[in-house]
């Protein structure tokens, strides 16, 4: 009995001290990939470019280069929530291997690894950094050079420099946005920035390029062949405009009895092949229903809160996912009476957070933009 009992004691040591280093340990939510585990190379630039950075490629591709300026690829590295946030999760290297993806933007070189999952790097100083260069975020390179040649969409073009057709868009989008791995005790179904996982069986293959740089025909360069061409954009959760066109509301009230009505709101993800919001899991959506009388003020209200609802600690695990899926139409609805004449109208509002509250002050982000927005109100009168 005594032995029974000192091995009882043993295991509940064992499995208490186990925990508490689940608490303690630094929190890996991916598993780093041999594709992702250091910046990308630069050895040599094709002939005729003279510079890694983007205003030597704005110099002929002066249209795609403003249009790049003014997404959030190009301020991957100093967008203010990004610093914030890095800066609170310790700063960790592999971060830098997507804001800052080519190895000339970062101060380090990753010459070795001293664990077995690849997040302690060695590192020795970089005597080709360029700290312009890491100002420009993803930056033209990243995606479109590769050996020494560019990437393009035509093999068949005049440019002074050499051009390697690229066959499928989209697998460059991948390296960044689809970071994932199996591992038990990682996060591995949602990689940081989205996931290929959330995408409809449905849908044949992935295509981010066919929303995020739709198609435009124009000259590649000023002077060029006018032909099919894609947008430099990249407009995401950032961007209330894409996210509306995403998202169908249908809205509506009806009488129940005499002083009983319903209101009633379906919201459907017609236009994102992935779950609506996506991105980190700071990302939800608020639908909110309320009456109100004829001041404005609110009678009743009811709030559905659309989000991903994860427990970090001691184990990743996904508890529930309220998001919508794409063509999955989702119904709210709500009763109320119309107190003897007071209820006016009834309103929906949906609302899109790019960041919780909670956790913007745990990471003391002082914002100077909004961190949520409407994509959608309407109002009702209600027949009296």
């Amino acid at each position: 009995m005594r032995r029974k009992t000192i091995v009882i004691i043993v295991v509940v040591i064992a499995f208490t001290a186990f925990l508490a280093w689940r608490f303690l340990r630094p929190m890996n939510i991916f598993v780093v990939s041999e594709a992702f585990e250091r910046p990308i190379p630069v050895k040599q630039l094709p002939a005729s470019v003279t510079s890694q950075s983007a205003k030597a490629c704005a110099q002929c591709h002066a249209e795609i280069y403003s249009e790049w300026s003014t997404a959030m690829h190009s301020r991957a590295w100093t967008d203010p929530y990004f610093q914030t946030d890095w800066k609170f999760d310790d700063s960790r290297q592999i971060c830098k291997n997507c804001h800052i993806p080519l190895e000339d933007q970062q101060e380090h070189l990753v010459t070795g690894f001293r664990d077995k999952d690849k997040w302690e790097p060695i590192l020795e100083s970089n005597p080709r950094f360029d700290a312009d260069l890491q100002h420009e975020g993803v930056t033209c390179n990243v995606c479109h050079l590769r050996e020494g040649r560019i990437l393009g969409p035509y093999g068949d073009t005049r440019a002074p420099h050499a051009i390697t057709k690229m066959e499928d868009p989209n697998q460059v989008c991948l390296h960044c946005h689809v970071v994932q791995g199996k591992r038990w005790d990682t996060f591995f179904r949602m990689p940081p920035c989205g996931t290929v996982v959330e995408i409809e069986s449905a849908v044949e293959k992935i295509n981010c390029v066919q929303c995020h740089m739709p198609t435009v025909q124009r000259p590649l360069v000023a002077g060029g062949l006018i032909r099919a061409a894609r947008r430099h954009l990249w407009r995401g959760g950032h961007d209330p405009e894409i996210v509306k066109r995403a998202l169908k509301v249908e809205f509506s009230e009806k009488t129940i009895d005499t002083d009983r009505h319903r209101v009633t709101a379906t919201l459907t993800n017609m236009g994102a092949t992935h779950f609506l919001p996506t991105g980190t899991p700071d990302r939800y959506l608020t639908v909110t229903l309320q009456v109100l009388d004829a001041s404005g003020k609110v009678l009743k209200s009811q709030e559905e809160t659309l989000k991903r609802t994860v427990m970090w600690r001691p184990f990743i695990v996904d508890l529930w996912d309220t998001r919508l899926p794409y063509q999955q139409p989702r119904t709210y609805t709500m009763d109320f009476s119309t107190g003897g004449g007071k209820a006016r109208l009834v309103e929906i509002v949906v609302r899109y957070h790019l960041l919780d509250e909670a956790r913007r002050k745990r990471i003391q982000y002082e914002n100077k933009e909004s961190i949520f927005y409407d994509i959608y109100r309407e109002s009702i009168s209600i027949k009296q």
